[in-house]
């Protein structure tokens, strides 16, 4: 009976009474499932389709220049470092929306900061491109 009172009595939204933590192999299926559903989530964004898109055609590229190994890996994870940026600016994007739906100074910096992050990373990956491309 008192479970049921503290079930019903939790806050909105509060589901740490339904919420189990695994542990062991079951926590890495778990945290596979918990990606992909963050990937899916992403791949809403047109912006990290656009990403996409620049990771293929760079991949070409260095193909097509005849780019060292080293060259391609540094590629791949600069781009998998913009793909975190990424989806923590998202993250970010979402929170600001979720807490403070209406516009705010403090809502719009937080979200200017992810978006500047985001564009540090392409300058970054731009400038390898270039480098590796044209020297």
């Amino acid at each position: 009976m008192a479970d049921e009172k503290r079930h019903t009595e939790a806050a909105p939204g509060d589901t740490s009474d339904s919420i189990r933590k695994e542990t062991g192999v079951a926590h890495f299926f778990a945290a596979a499932r918990y990606s992909r559903q963050g990937f899916l989530r992403l791949y809403e964004e047109s912006a990290f389709r656009h990403e996409l898109l620049a990771f293929a055609a760079g991949f070409g590229l260095f193909g097509l220049v005849g780019a060292s190994f080293g060259e391609f890996m540094t590629y791949v994870v600069l781009m998998l470092l913009l793909f975190a940026v990424e989806a923590l600016n998202t993250a970010i994007e979402e929170l600001v929306d979720r807490v403070s739906p209406e516009i705010s100074t403090v809502g719009r910096n937080a979200k200017d900061l992810g978006s500047f992050a985001v564009f540090c990373l392409i300058l970054v990956n731009a400038g390898f491109v270039a480098y590796t491309v044209f020297f």
